[in-house]
């Protein structure tokens, strides 16, 4: 536990430098934590350092190898960054432009042709996704259009019924009306036929005339309708004779 204090103590005073260190609980759970992360921060300054050193290192080699080029090409071509004109200096800072951009070591054809040749095939890749993406896209509009055309028919149709179910409610709700009328008129005349026939009955009336009677005889008058169709069939042949003339003759001989 001192160990750790001791060595959260340092590394908070080497982060803080000249500034009071602020004030904390010291607890187990506090120092474990400061202590962590005292260990996390000078493993990534380790790391930091390493990194450092590697690009120094890197940057004095290449500053080697461009001193070397630089007396190659001016002990064997006579040429210096002086010498060269504007144009040929536009080219040699587009060149390294070129080559940073495309992350090479050098400026050879064997450093760009790989480089360039990878890049076209991710132009190509990006190319050929974004193509892929617009046709998604083409189909994503249509299902759209279509979901909005069904969607509109559909809304089309949700109003068309709700407005035939107000009519059919409406229709409803009067032949309701319609039917409670007629059922109140319909007790309303069966309460005054009653009320006649009472009144009929208590004056002495044959009850052959009361509506019962009449329905009844309605009844039986249509049986015997139906009984003499029979005979008038049976009748017809009949009809079309002439009267008898010997009647009519012996008449007249009587005749003074």
């Amino acid at each position: 536990m001192c160990e750790k204090i001791q060595k959260v103590n340092s590394w908070l005073g080497a982060v803080f430098g000249d500034q009071p260190v602020p004030h904390f609980e010291v607890n187990t759970r506090t120092v474990d934590v400061l202590y962590q992360l005292a260990r996390s921060s000078e493993a990534r300054c380790g790391e930091a350092a390493l990194l450092t050193e590697d690009l120094k290192q890197k940057a004095s080699e290449y500053q080697s190898e461009g001193a070397h080029y630089r007396d190659v090409l001016l002990q064997g071509l006579g040429l210096s960054c002086a010498s060269l004109s504007k144009p040929a200096d536009d080219y040699l800072s587009a060149l390294v432009d070129t080559a940073m951009v495309l992350g090479v070591r050098d400026t050879s054809l064997g450093s760009f042709m790989p480089a360039m040749n990878h890049l076209t095939n991710s132009l190509l890749e990006e190319e050929k996704s974004n193509r892929r993406l617009e046709r998604e896209l083409v189909a994503l509009r249509n299902r759209l259009g279509a979901t909005m055309v069904l969607r509109s028919s559909l809304q089309e149709d949700i109003n068309k019924t709700v407005t035939s179910q107000s009519v059919e409610s409406a229709k409803a709700e009067e032949r309701m009306l319609n039917m409670d009328f007629v059922t109140a008129k319909a007790k309303e005349l069966s309460s005054r036929r009653e009320r006649a026939e009472a009144q009929l009955v208590s004056r002495n009336m044959d009850k052959s005339l009361t509506h019962q009677a009449i329905v009844q005889l309605s009844e039986e008058v249509a049986v015997l309708k139906q009984e003499i169709i029979p005979l008038k069939k049976k009748l017809e042949p009949y009809m079309d004779l002439s009267p008898s003339t010997n009647s009519t003759s012996g008449q007249h001989l009587k005749t003074p």
